[in-house]
């Protein structure tokens, strides 16, 4: 049974432009055929209309009447080690990876529900996202890149671009050499764990999806708390503490140092402000120069 991607997210991947690999127009048109390869290369079943996210397509499998869930995601650096991760985790914390074929970004995973976080009570949410954070932070496989080459890039171009308000460019800057100075620890990121990465199990349990691995210390993780369900924190004083009460839950849960996720999370939002800015983005700017003045001080 041949699989065809749903028309309005083939046209927004298409749009993609390439980086170390295909663009998404090279790539989308060739997705077909790796769900065919990969049903007859693991001996799968369609079981449902596939589920699209981002970069991936995930279709409902099963195989001798177990349900699994084949992703086929399209090849950039973010993506490029997710099969690791989730096999260095093993489902703890984290979806179960059965098989991959890297190569193609072909993953076979458990199954999990729809249901994700974004409906769920802040508070609880975020303890959730911090509990599983806790789970996920263990010693980073080598392959997996640092995070201070990793930054390295986008602090540079945050210099080079005019619309980064100065002081958002000289507080990041200054915070990047006093964070990344020392030898810190290298424990596994996910780095995108955010209300909709985040999915029921069927044993009951919250499960992480969709990882962007990075090693470096675990007060990195927090702030895509902050720039997800936006529309819930209110403005001026309401902001700054709605921000800080969400980090401050989920790094409690997460056994992370307070101090330690405040400045990491406010070096995060400066390179945000940074990449709205490249990407032409005003209310992303607007949303993330807000959030670091709700971080600060």
């Amino acid at each position: 049974m041949s699989v065809e991607p749903p028309p309005d997210w083939v046209a927004r991947v298409s749009r993609y432009p390439g980086d170390t690999g295909p663009t998404g127009a090279d790539w989308v048109r060739t997705v077909p055929r790796l769900v065919d390869e990969a049903l007859q290369r693991w001996g799968l079943l369609v079981d449902g209309p596939p589920r699209t996210g981002r970069t991936a397509l995930v279709v409902p499998v099963r195989r001798a009447g177990q349900r699994f869930a084949l992703k086929v995601v399209w090849p950039h650096p973010d993506a490029a080690h997710e099969a690791l991760a989730l096999r260095t985790w093993d489902g703890r914390a984290a979806v179960r990876l059965v098989a991959a074929l890297p190569s193609d970004g072909l993953l076979l995973l458990e199954r999990l529900e729809v249901e994700d976080l974004t409906e769920v009570w802040a508070d609880e949410a975020c303890e959730a996202v911090g509990g599983l954070l806790a789970g996920l932070h263990v010693p980073a496989p080598p392959p997996v890149p640092r995070i201070g080459p990793y930054l390295a890039p986008h602090l540079e171009r945050m210099q080079q671009r005019a619309g980064v308000p100065r002081r958002v460019t000289t507080r990041t800057l200054g915070l990047a050499r006093e964070l990344l100075s020392g030898d810190g620890p290298e424990l596994l990121l996910h780095t995108d764990l955010h209300y909709e990465n985040v999915l029921r199990a069927p044993d009951g349990g919250w499960r992480a999806i969709d990882p962007q691995p990075l090693a470096g210390p675990p007060a990195f993780e927090l702030l895509p708390l902050v720039t997800h369900r936006v529309e819930e924190l209110g403005t001026g004083a309401s902001l700054r503490w709605s921000v800080r009460h969400r980090i401050a839950l989920a790094a409690e849960a997460a056994g992370i140092d307070l101090d330690e996720a405040m400045a990491w999370s406010l070096l995060r939002a400066g390179v945000e402000v940074g990449w709205a800015v490249g990407l032409d983005e005003p209310e992303r700017l607007t949303t993330a120069v807000a959030l670091t003045k709700a971080l600060d001080g």
